[in-house]
């Protein structure tokens, strides 16, 4: 099962943590285009910064749509993307 490795702001990180934000937005381009393809489940591990000591974890990808997401967790109004349903931390 391949892990995709995924960095994000502390704001997303801590929502995604706590279980309150269940799903993570990627636009949708080239790149995350060929990073995503094949996929439909498996593992995310997220991680707060770039630094090695900092926070990370694992958790369940249980899907990837292209549709909108909600503003309230970042996405534009109206803008479509790649649409990673979040599971349980791991």
């Amino acid at each position: 099962m391949k892990i995709l490795y995924l960095t994000l702001n502390k704001k997303w990180f801590d929502l995604i943590k706590s279980g309150e934000k269940t799903e993570e937005y990627r636009e949708i381009k080239p790149y995350w285009e060929k990073r995503f393809e094949g996929i439909s489940s498996g593992k995310l591990h997220f991680k707060n910064g770039y630094s090695k000591k900092a926070p990370h974890f694992i958790i369940e990808l249980k899907g990837i749509e292209i549709r909108e997401g909600k503003e309230e967790w970042g996405a534009e109004k109206g803008k479509k993307y790649f649409v990673l349903k979040l599971g349980k931390i791991l």
